[in-house]
């Protein structure tokens, strides 16, 4: 039996490397416990030469307060979408796969440069700047398009959707559900939706936390619940980060806003007019509402969001539901309009 190794004990970690022959028998590299991620261990890891690689090796149970369990061998999903999202993505927006442990269940992946920003701490900052926006935007359209245009290949290789589903609907979804009644028949029918849809490759944790700024260019991480299935899940899960963030920075709360509209519009001209992306739309709005509610309700809240400011999005949320929107750019404004009337109460 194999000895478990944890990478957040730096001398562990390095007999293992040592061992492995991924450096040399005497060298002494630096070791960086990374903090922040619920679901993996993430260290950075600095060698004498220079080279610099982030290791993530994946938890049984994740870290937040509820229980919520997902296999740890997820983590080669995440090896399988760095080498295809390689093969789609512009040249510089995803990090090379350097190895790959299915023993260990953890993978090494090239460290983006420094100087480097996370995305997320910018937009909390208020820092929240038009070309950030169009790229993130004309990335996901560009994952989305070509996953749907070489669907004979990338279908197959990201058919499973099991970790989709434990980490992703059921602790936001379902797991919502049971704790908003007034939302139950509108998450459970969007679960169900959403399981029908098998049109491209979807990222499944398309958010700004996932996103480092080196040199004006946006670089995507974390890639374990990849699959091909909705796409509109992606377009719910990224657009709610932009909209709580309006919620929750009110000086910046119109410029969040026009934000989303312009996210929107920059991936609906990059994914085209094919038939598959017909109701995109609808799809999109549905799934910002879902999680919008999850954010707040689910398994996996936002933690910077005050309880006050979470009943009022729940409320705003469930508002809306009743009443859908019928596009992107109505659902952006009502639901700005409601919170407000909500604040005045």
């Amino acid at each position: 039996m194999t000895q478990e190794l944890d990478i957040e004990q730096p001398a562990a970690l390095i007999d293992y490397l040592r061992a492995s022959g991924r450096i040399g028998a005497d060298e002494e590299p630096k070791v960086t416990v990374l903090t922040g991620g619920v679901s993996n261990r993430t260290v950075l890891v600095e060698r004498p030469n220079g080279e610099a690689w982030v290791i993530k090796q994946a938890l049984p149970k994740l870290r937040v307060q509820v229980d919520w369990f997902s296999p740890p061998e997820r983590v080669h999903r995440e090896a399988l979408g760095l080498r295809w999202l390689a093969k789609m993505a512009p040249l510089g927006t995803i990090t090379p796969l350097v190895f790959e442990d299915h023993t260990h269940h953890l993978i090494a992946m090239e460290a983006v440069p420094r100087p480097h920003a996370n995305w997320k701490t910018m937009l909390l900052a208020g820092q929240l700047e038009r070309d950030h926006v169009e790229q993130f935007a004309h990335l996901l359209g560009l994952i989305h398009r070509r996953g749907h245009e070489r669907r004979r290949e990338t279908e197959p290789v990201f058919r499973d959707r099991s970790y989709f589903e434990s980490l992703r609907l059921e602790p936001y979804y379902g797991y919502t559900a049971t704790q908003v009644p007034d939302a139950a028949s509108f998450l459970t029918e969007l679960i169900a939706a959403t399981l029908a849809r098998q049109d491209t490759i979807v990222h499944g944790d398309y958010s700004p936390k996932n996103v480092l700024i080196h040199s004006g260019r946006l670089v995507l991480l974390d890639h374990e619940v990849i699959h091909f299935g909705d796409p509109g899940f992606d377009l719910g899960f990224s657009m709610t980060h932009l909209l709580s963030k309006a919620h929750h920075l009110p000086a910046h709360r119109s410029a969040f806003a026009e934000a989303t509209k312009l996210y929107w519009t920059t991936y609906r001209t990059t994914i085209g007019d094919a038939e598959w992306t017909a109701d995109i739309e609808p799809r999109a709005v549905r799934h910002t509402l879902g999680c919008l509610l999850a954010r707040v309700r689910g398994r996996s809240q936002l933690e910077y969001m005050s309880e006050e400011e979470r009943t009022r999005q729940a409320e705003t949320v469930v508002r809306l539901m009743s009443a859908l929107p019928e596009s992107v750019p109505e659902l952006v404004d009502r639901f700005i309009e409601t919170l407000e009337k909500n604040s005045c109460r």
